[in-house]
């Protein structure tokens, strides 16, 4: 996979722009949308330069790959993600090729579904100030990065401005209702244990995930990306150990830089250095290659 870095797809498609976002732009199709995978990268809520060569692929590839896994397993959104199928509307196929997604028109559920099989980023730092995790009760004692005897589902508010919230199961069932929340619980534990299991043949540890999931003629399915590094943690298992920062296999040199310079988080930050670029590429290609042991 070589191809150079695309920040933004808007002079490279031929239909209205309906969203945004820090990474994906969405274009409306009539009867189904157009997702465009672009290379930018985020971290702190600011969009950094440059965009990174070969993350947009990824992504898309990535998630391409997991809703045909886990297609027995739940509905998704998926039409096709043949470049060559957009015909004009495609201005340049060579650009766009394996960084597009052609989705059927769900109404967005607005809650994160957050799976986690260990203890470790914001769900041990509740531990820490509560001794809980969205609520629920956990045994005292337990230790960063610690396997969970259970997966655990703590789901979270979305919120298009902001971050999300976190929010206890019970809350959830008060805001969209007690049988739609226990369903969504339900299959994304359920999508979690097949990638759990999936990735641990592999080598690689998924710390935890998130699901977004929409309605569509009255029936539940799987939407946005799924098993990816930007929506997924996964850990290479001979990293792994307890009471340490894990190195994760995503856009850790992307924090790990910024957290080591004087940047205030509150302002633009200076461009990314070439070498954090390159490596952050690499994470990227390699945790492709490792998931679907394909070049």
């Amino acid at each position: 996979m070589t191809s150079p870095a695309v920040s933004t797809a808007v002079e490279l498609v031929d239909a209205p722009l309906l969203y945004k976002g820090k990474v994906r732009e969405l274009y409306d199709l009539g009867e189904h949308v157009l997702i465009v995978v672009t290379d930018r990268i985020s971290a702190y809520d600011y969009v950094l330069d440059p965009a990174v060569p070969e993350k947009g692929n990824v992504l898309n590839r990535l998630s391409a790959f997991w809703f045909e896994k886990t297609g027995e397993l739940m509905e998704n959104h998926v039409v096709h993600t043949d470049v060559e199928l957009l015909g004009d509307i495609a201005k340049d196929k060579a650009l766009l090729k394996d960084r597009i997604m052609v989705v059927r028109k769900a109404e967005r559920i607005d809650m994160e579904c957050v799976v986690r099989g260990y203890i470790t980023g914001g769900g041990w730092r509740q531990y820490q100030a509560s001794g809980e995790v969205n609520g629920i009760k956990l045994p005292g004692g337990m230790r960063k990065n610690e396997a969970f005897p259970e997966p655990i589902f703590t789901p979270a508010a979305k919120n298009d401005v902001g971050h999300d919230e976190d929010i206890s199961m019970e809350q959830m069932k008060k805001i969209i209702g007690e049988d739609l929340a226990e369903e969504l619980q339900e299959k994304s534990l359920k999508l979690y244990g097949f990638a759990r299991d999936y990735c641990a043949e592999r080598g690689i540890i998924l710390a935890d995930c998130k699901f977004e999931f929409g309605i569509l003629e009255g029936k539940v399915i799987l939407i946005d990306e799924i098993f990816t590094p930007d929506s997924s943690r996964f850990w290479a298992k001979e990293n792994y150990a307890l009471d340490i920062e894990i190195d994760s296999m995503d856009k850790q040199p992307v924090r790990a830089y910024l957290d080591s310079t004087t940047w205030d988080k509150n302002s633009q930050p200076d461009p990314l250095p070439a070498k954090v670029v390159e490596e952050t590429t690499r994470r990227y290609v390699d945790i492709y290659r490792r998931l679907t042991e394909q070049a």
